[in-house]
């Protein structure tokens, strides 16, 4: 079971979005919105400043083609950005309401793309490519084909000079999954729950049952977002189970430590583990990025 469960978790914090996927991506957003035009060493395929890269939060639903909604100028508008399984990369303009198609000039557009572990970006031109109905000189989708060393990883990608009614945006996004608390596995429920949590077992003990107030940790934390930050920095806690940044008002005692999580079904899991192989269970301090 414990290990079905790190299995079932690790595949939703780390897997890429590909076509179909329901699930919402976290965008990527410069609040600058407009821009100027990209300066010589952009245009010569170095990577954008990694300020465009940084991780965002943003309530928008999974686009209609199943990709990830991008925010544009603060709402004023919207692209969907789809990545097939084939490496076909779609942008697809959008209008303030996301379900609204945005047409534009016809515009040529280089994009810059790196895998999530890479330090360099490659240079991607995306063509315009006019959907039927799109007016003569105008398009609302741009096509591209990402290079083969990128295909099926998780992605980060800027766009530093899209023209929308005269203005020029960057945008970006990642692939990398968002953490929210309904994108995460169930956690166990009900009898199992119980057991698990109120009664010692390995090296949870009594009076960590006590220390932590007698409860269950969906009992704990019932209602409390869950925000997975995937890329936590040197020297940040970490989730001894998902290993992104640990959230410190999700602390558990165990064997008389207090251990930090980035959710509760980690502390589920984690809980098993210490109660089931006890000797697996590593020193608090040790889960550090």
């Amino acid at each position: 079971m414990y290990s079905h469960y790190k299995t079932k978790l690790a595949a939703l914090l780390l897997g890429p979005l590909l076509v179909g996927c329901t699930r919402e991506s976290t965008p990527v957003r410069d609040d600058s919105s407009a821009v100027s035009a990209p300066d010589p060493a952009g245009s010569s395929g170095t990577e954008p400043s990694a300020s465009t890269l940084s991780e965002a939060e943003h309530g928008h639903a999974a686009g209609a083609h199943g990709g990830v909604i991008i925010p544009i100028g603060a709402d004023s508008y919207h692209a969907e950005a789809i990545i097939e399984k084939s490496g076909s990369f779609r942008l697809i303009t959008l209008g303030q309401d996301e379900t609204r198609i945005q047409e534009v000039d016809v515009q040529q557009l280089q994009a810059y793309v790196k895998g999530e572990a890479d330090a360099d970006a490659v240079s991607v031109e995306l063509v315009a490519t006019p959907q039927p109905g799109d007016s003569p000189g105008k398009t609302s989708q741009f096509v591209a084909q990402l290079p083969e060393t990128l295909i099926g990883k998780a992605i980060q990608v800027t766009i530093p000079n899209l023209n929308i009614q005269g203005e020029r945006f960057r945008i970006g996004f990642t692939t990398a999954v968002a953490g929210h608390a309904d994108e995460m596995p169930s956690g166990l429920v009900g009898d199992e729950e119980r057991r698990l949590y109120l009664t010692p077992g390995g090296k949870y003990t009594a009076a960590d049952i006590e220390a932590n107030g007698n409860v269950t940790a969906s009992q704990k934390y019932k209602g409390m977002k869950s925000d997975h930050n995937a890329k936590p920095q040197p020297g940040d806690r970490i989730c001894p189970i998902s290993m992104t940044k640990a959230n410190p008002e999700f602390a558990w005692i165990i064997d008389g430590k207090s251990y930090l999580f980035c959710c509760p079904p980690c502390i589920d899991e984690f809980l098993m583990m210490a109660k089931e192989s006890p000797d697996d269970l590593r020193d608090p301090e040790t889960y550090v990025k």
